[in-house]
This record gives C-alpha cells, structure tokens and sequence, in this order.
C-alpha cells in the first residue's frame, strides 16, 4: 500500500507521534562550531611568574581570558590566604578588581593581595580613572607601596625614581613562548602539555641558574671589599 508524503491514516495508532531514539537525541556537551574546516584549540596559556622570571604555575583557559577564570586560576593555585602574594601584577588588573568587589571575593583578597598592573599597560590608561591609579598603580608616589620604588642614580650621579621589580615577566615569558607556536599549532593536546611544562621548567632552571650566579658575583665582591679576612 502506497502512501502520499504527510498522510496519516486514521487506523494509524501513532500518527503525529515520533518515537524518539537514544541515538536521536542531541548531545548538549558538544560545543556550537560555526564550521568544521579546523580542529578545536584553547583559547590561551595562562601563566603566573616571579618578578625574577620563575614559573609558579600555568594552565589553559578554554574560550577566554576572562576575569572570572583568572580568579579562578588564582584561588586554585592559592587555597590558602597565609601563602597568597602580597601583590599580583596583571595587564587586567583593574577589571580583576572590579570582577572581585562584584562577586564578593575581593573581601578575602583585600586581607593578603593587592591587584596592580605591570608598567607597560599602566600607561595606557585614562590619567583620568582615579581607581586605577589609586588601586593598581604599579609604582606609587604616596607611600602606600614602598617596596615598589626605590631612589637610584644613572652615570651622571643624578637621583631618580626607579622600580624595584620587574613586572612585565610574564609578558616576556609569552614573548619567549610565541616562538614555537607556529609548531605548537600542529600539536596534539598531550603532546602540547608536554611541551609547554617541559619549555616553562627548562626557563625556570635557566632563570634559577642566572639568580644563583648573580648572588655568588654579590658575594665575591663583598669579599673583596673585606680585604680578605673572614
């Protein structure tokens, strides 16, 4: 028996009904592509480094950097508020804090850290946002982070403001990174794991490496100056 397309016969006891099958439904983990002509990648490395350039700890963020990830990134690497940093130097540091005064987290890290931004992205902001300046000036003139700036002299013996740390080492990590990406893209995501964590040790052992021989050149010049007697 043949029948027209969209014809349901009154001796059908399933007409207008579709029986859905488990293999029919759709799979909600899946993420919406716009195309399939490449294969899925991370969004970014994110990183967290000493002033002297040593890695403490990296991971993947998925589809952004967003603030809520790089608290979130933040909060695993430091549970505990006696081992937080006293200062946390990022290029978003004023949408850090105002993401952290929104959510209510900013309460418990306004007790160990403060948020500023390292020294390339300070300038260039508004002059105008005073809670930036405020809160995430990188080197204070006020007082309010000592640490930060110290008085120096260049070769003409003339006194300058100078900042203590460095606060670009991230950024000069990535600069170093974005050499290989060329090949990173063709990687496959354990092999890329491997990679990144085996390049991130090999800086932090050459960063080790340098910061030890700079504390043995300071050692055998106060040496000399002692003319020898111990």
């Amino acid at each position: 028996m043949l029948r027209k397309p969209a014809e349901n016969p009154p001796w059908n006891k399933n007409q207008g009904r579709h029986v859905q099958q488990p293999h029919d439904e759709s799979d909600t983990n899946i993420p919406k592509r716009s195309h399939y002509f490449s294969a899925s990648r991370y969004y970014c490395v994110e990183t967290i480094c000493a002033p002297c350039g040593a890695v403490i700890a990296w991971t993947k963020f998925v589809k952004s950097e967003s603030t809520t990830n790089i608290l979130k990134f933040l909060e695993d690497v430091y549970p505990d508020e006696e081992l937080r940093p006293d200062y946390i130097c990022i290029d978003k540091a004023c949408k850090l804090l105002q993401t952290a005064d929104a959510n209510g987290s900013w309460v418990d890290w306004f007790k160990s850290s403060r948020f500023v931004v390292d020294g390339y992205h300070y300038t260039n902001h508004h002059s105008d946002d005073y809670l930036f300046r405020k809160w995430c000036n990188p080197a204070p003139q006020d007082s309010s982070a000592p640490n930060f700036v110290y008085i120096a002299q260049d070769r003409n013996g003339e006194r300058y403001h100078k900042r203590a740390f460095n606060t670009q080492a991230c950024e000069q990590l990535n600069s170093w990174l974005g050499g290989f990406e060329s090949i990173m893209k063709c990687m496959t995501p354990s092999n890329f794991n491997w990679f990144i964590h085996s390049m991130i040790f090999y800086h932090t052992q050459q960063v080790i490496k340098w910061q030890n021989s700079q504390n043995f050149s300071i050692i055998s010049e106060d040496f000399e100056h002692d003319d020898g007697l111990l």
